[in-house]
């Protein structure tokens, strides 16, 4: 008794390089452009958790328990769905894609520098205040230059998270690579192919990626 017999078929995923390689350049524009504001803004959030102010600690936690503990698919939904009925101009699939991993990466990171500012020992900000400084003097010259590098580790793991949460994009139609490759395997019918050379693909992206943060994480116990 013969089974049936898979015809494999990676040809026509290869031939079909242009759209993966879109794809690939689609995903890891929206993952840089996510990291870079979501690590600006997320340095603010993180500085008004960390305040002692309530009109800059409480808005600021809210914001990052929101974000925090909802799943960045269904945030990227309602900016794609919902922020149009509520605004009065359409939202396309990057735009709102961005705005939903961006938010997200906000809130993560904000908790990242929030930990990384309370590591910092308390004879620093004396000292700081004893040479007359600012909080922001403080932050910018004494806190920040040492927390970051304390900080490195979960802010590169961050990217790596970010990178392969990029393919939720997909939902809204957004031409990233988990996007391409269902068009491949759509027209072709080889599913077991097309994500098979995708996930490749993604390894050989993130994985340099997580060796790095080993790195850090190796220096940084040293």
């Amino acid at each position: 008794m013969g089974g049936n017999t898979y015809n494999w078929d990676f040809v026509s995923v290869f031939l079909n390089w242009k759209l993966l390689s879109l794809g690939l350049v689609n995903t890891i524009k929206l993952a840089v452009v996510c990291l870079i504001f979501g690590l600006l803004l997320g340095l603010f959030v993180g500085a008004a958790r960390y305040s002692k102010k309530r009109v800059l600690n409480w808005p600021a936690t809210v914001f990052v328990e929101v974000f925090r503990n909802t799943p960045a698919l269904v945030q990227i939904m309602w900016f794609f769905f919902a922020l149009p009925i509520l605004l009065p101009f359409d939202i396309d699939s990057f735009t709102a894609a961005f705005l939903g991993l961006m938010m997200n990466t906000v809130a993560f990171s904000a908790e990242i520098f929030r930990g990384g500012i309370q590591s910092i020992s308390p004879g620093q900000w004396e000292a700081g205040k004893a040479l007359g400084m600012t909080y922001v003097q403080q932050m910018k010259r004494v806190i920040l230059p040492q927390a970051i590098k304390r900080m490195i580790p979960a802010f590169t793991n961050r990217g790596v998270e970010l990178t392969k949460m990029t393919s939720l994009a997909s939902v809204i139609a957004y031409a990233e690579l988990i996007h391409q490759a269902k068009t491949i395997s759509t027209i072709n019918f080889n599913p077991i192919e097309t994500y098979t050379i995708v996930a490749v693909v993604y390894f050989i992206l993130i994985y340099p990626i997580t060796l790095l943060v080993r790195r850090f994480e190796k220096q940084a116990h040293e």
